[in-house]
């Protein structure tokens, strides 16, 4: 066990990183504006001995430590930061203390498991060759925030490899997942808007009625998804919201849906954004209304470079055993905006089980949940992971065999 060390070191600041996940679940804070967040950040690493970037556009921030081994390459450990609009009903001592905000996806523990890395790779500043940047990231959810802090040059000049963790709570204690090629789909979300002439629902031979042809919408678009996508590239495309009328006896004007479009590939995405609308304005043509289709973009694939896998289990077995890692069989749909970062260098994004010790994993509450826990004894674990990906990687690159 090459790390027994780090995991060691990581047990010894686990107040730390707790205390630090702590604060900042108290204060949650959405969106690319996270200042309360930022200094919690900067006041637990104050004392070390790192660079820091910021940029314009966010509240984001990019701390450097320069190893003291000599030259070598530069590697890239992100933590993302907002919360999302949503209640917490967890009843923690530590609960969120801003009605409506919640750190529900685990961002709060990223936060606190990489500033515990930034620690621990500090202590081991003097053998270190290269660079390691700490990325701490605002604006996941929706906001775009990895690609803003790329378009102000925070990253500049980039990194040679990039990683991240991600906390799962539906997911066995301390175990490590990831999976080479397309992890997390792309994200888009539509609002189609069929509109017709309104009047008495007693006479909707009168009218055109929007919302039937709305209803047939939504099945169609089933439709295509299943026999027009192969399902060796899998599309989903869900309704979520359908909005229309004030009155039980009044056919209304229009009828508007929302929903969100999940692909996992770049030519499956450019297809959908195309025949969606068509599909839409050709039912609504069809019935004498018509249909404005929009799709508002969301984030990419979430691409992992297979080398950076096979590094990653190997971290993982190295440092925790040989039961650690599981190859993940299948893409997630979520979406993440990480694939910014892994769209510009190679990396990975690897997933820790946050299940309590004991607890079965499979009736957890998951992640967007109002309920979601997070077991705060396995953040010293993900702290060290991070900071064995970073240290490993600074000392033979993408070489998966750490033994030599």
């Amino acid at each position: 066990m090459l790390h027994e060390a780090l995991i060691a070191q990581a047990r010894d600041i686990a107040d730390r990183i707790t205390g630090l996940r702590r604060a900042i679940h108290a204060e949650p804070e959405l969106g690319l504006h996270t200042p309360k967040t930022r200094d919690k950040v900067r006041a637990a690493l104050a004392h070390l001995p790192l660079t820091w970037r910021e940029g314009p556009s966010t509240t984001g921030l990019v701390a450097t430590l320069a190893g003291e081994g000599g030259e070598g390459a530069s590697v890239l450990l992100r933590g993302d930061m907002d919360a999302l609009p949503m209640p917490e009903e967890t009843g923690l001592a530590f609960a969120s203390t801003i009605p409506g905000v919640m750190h529900a996806c685990g961002h709060d523990a990223h936060v606190a498991m990489l500033a515990g890395a930034a620690e621990l790779l500090c202590a081991r500043r003097a053998t270190l060759k290269g660079e390691v940047r700490f990325m701490f990231q605002p604006g996941e959810e929706g906001h775009h925030g990895a690609r803003f802090m790329l378009r102000d040059g925070l990253l500049d000049p980039l990194p040679d490899a990039a990683f991240a963790l991600h906390v799962m709570p539906n997911a066995p204690h301390g175990l490590v997942g990831g999976r080479a090629g397309p992890l997390l789909a792309a994200a888009d979300q539509i609002e189609i808007m069929v509109s017709g002439r309104g009047g008495h629902a007693s006479m909707p031979h009168d009218t055109l009625d929007p919302v039937p042809v709305a209803c047939e919408i939504v099945s169609a678009i089933q439709t295509m998804v299943a026999r027009r996508y192969s399902v060796f590239d899998p599309v989903v495309v869900t309704i979520a919201k359908i909005a229309s009328g004030t009155a039980h006896n009044v056919i209304p004007d229009s009828a508007r849906m929302t929903g969100t479009m999940r692909t996992l590939s770049a030519a499956s995405r450019a297809r959908l954004k195309d025949e969606l609308p068509l599909l839409a304005a050709g039912i609504a043509g069809a019935h004498g209304l018509s249909a404005e289709t929009t799709i508002m973009e969301g984030f990419p694939v979430t691409v992992c470079d297979a080398r950076a896998v096979d590094f990653g289990e190997a971290v993982a077995r190295d440092m925790f055993g040989d039961q650690a890692f599981l190859r993940l069989a299948d893409p997630i749909m979520g979406a993440e905006d990480f694939a910014y970062v892994l769209e510009k260098l190679p990396g990975a994004m690897f997933f820790l089980g946050v299940s309590h010790q004991g607890d079965d994993w499979r009736q957890c509450c998951g992640i967007h949940s109002t309920r979601m826990m997070v077991d705060e004894t396995v953040m010293p674990m993900g702290a060290a992971y991070l900071a064995g990906l970073a240290e490993s990687y600074l000392a033979r690159g993408f070489a998966p065999n750490l033994q030599g």
